[in-house]
């Protein structure tokens, strides 16, 4: 992982933060501080993330179980561009604008199977692979040719049954980079993964906020006191070394915990795997976490510097969902994972409200959150590299 150097920040130039407070955040993690405010409540920087950072990642925006079908769609906005997510006619899954090459409409919300897209306007219409199909009443347009109209299409990746864009050609592919990632986790079998249930907040803070509280178990000593503290200590808590763009926390449970769900525990885990659960990050917002019978995908949309949406992706294996109580399972797991995400929203409203207090300065960071250290290393190299 790429940490950056004191000398190096001093070649950071970003609006609203200071040498020395760039600098505090560059130091080793047991001298390290947090980002300061501005690295979170600024909207400039936010602009600045999405040209240096968040246009040039790879971002996961859905699975394949998703769009199973030919004709299955998902659309979406990604940074202000409106996506869909497309099994084409030819069973190729594509990821293409949905904005309409006339007098870009969106033409298509939502998520379903479609043989065609029409546009809602004028009744453009478009095939499966983005090729325009139609064009009413255009005969009298001059030089008009709809072979040559195609939707645009996003550079796309798959992997583990996730369905990754990337707004930047020149980036490198995404697998190799996280090759270590897999492998640590290849006995959960993640492409064998399906959605089941969907929860979706309006969460009215940066992303880093939400990031930053999912890679710490530090905070279960007070915001989750009576439900994962007891049973997944924080001062147990452990961050894996990384050689990627990523994070692992390893959360080591201190006794036996019932599977209330009934859940049947993925085959072939390790003795660790079957007992302890874990919170990672893939650079900057993929969020996985995972236990010994299921996984939680925590998809963040940025919209802007205090906003995003979040969907809480509740994940079964494809095995588990063959089950007679397979949808009283996701109903359970899905109102755990509700449970939790509600006690982390008021602590993710009480850190948005102290950033943007007036007399707020940077804090300290505590040597169990070296997964945030992690990623303000690399939030910083990106940023400089960008400079």
């Amino acid at each position: 992982m790429t940490v950056v150097s004191l000398a190096e920040t001093n070649e950071i130039s970003l609006p609203g933060l200071a040498p020395k407070e760039i600098a505090r955040v560059a130091r080793p993690l047991e001298q390290a501080w947090t980002m300061p405010p501005a690295a979170y409540t600024s909207p400039e920087i936010f602009e600045l993330e999405k040209a240096a950072i968040l246009r040039k990642s790879w971002i996961p925006i859905g699975r394949v179980d998703q769009v199973s079908k030919p004709g299955d769609y998902v659309a979406l906005t990604l940074l202000d561009q409106p996506i869909m997510i497309v099994h084409g006619k030819d069973g190729e899954i594509r990821v293409m604008s949905r904005v309409c090459l006339h007098r870009a409409a969106p033409i298509v919300e939502g998520a379903g199977n479609r043989r065609l897209f029409t546009c809602p306007y004028h009744a453009w219409t478009y095939k499966s692979d983005g090729q325009l199909a139609g064009a009413p009443l255009m005969d009298d347009a001059e030089g008009f040719d709809k072979k040559k109209c195609r939707l645009p299409q996003m550079r796309t990746e798959i992997w583990n049954g996730f369905i990754l864009v990337n707004f930047d050609d020149d980036t490198e592919p995404f697998a190799p980079q996280v090759a270590s990632f897999a492998r640590y986790f290849e006995n959960f079998k993640l492409d064998e993964m399906v959605i089941v249930k969907t929860l979706e907040f309006d969460s009215p803070w940066n992303w880093k906020i939400l990031v930053e509280n999912f890679m710490e178990a530090y905070h279960h000593i007070a915001t989750h006191s009576t439900t994962f503290e007891p049973i997944y200590h924080a001062r147990d808590s452990l961050v894996l070394d990384a050689d990627g763009p990523y994070s692992i926390l390893r959360m080591p449970t201190n006794k036996v915990v019932e599977n209330e769900a009934g859940l049947p525990m993925i085959e072939g885990l390790t003795e660790n795997q079957q007992t302890d659960i874990y919170a990672s990050v893939l650079f900057p917002f993929f969020l996985i976490g995972l236990q010994r019978d299921a996984m939680a995908w925590y998809q963040i949309l940025p919209i802007s510097h205090d906003r995003l949406t979040l969907k809480i992706q509740v994940c079964l294996p494809r095995s588990t969902t063959d089950l007679p109580d397979a949808e009283k399972m996701a109903e359970a797991v899905g109102e755990m994972l509700n449970v939790i995400h509600h006690e982390d929203i008021g602590a993710n409203d009480l850190v948005w409200n102290g950033l943007t207090a007036p007399l707020t300065r940077q804090g300290r960071l505590s040597p169990l959150e070296r997964s945030i250290w992690q990623l303000n290393q690399w939030w910083l190299a990106r940023m400089a590299e960008a400079g």
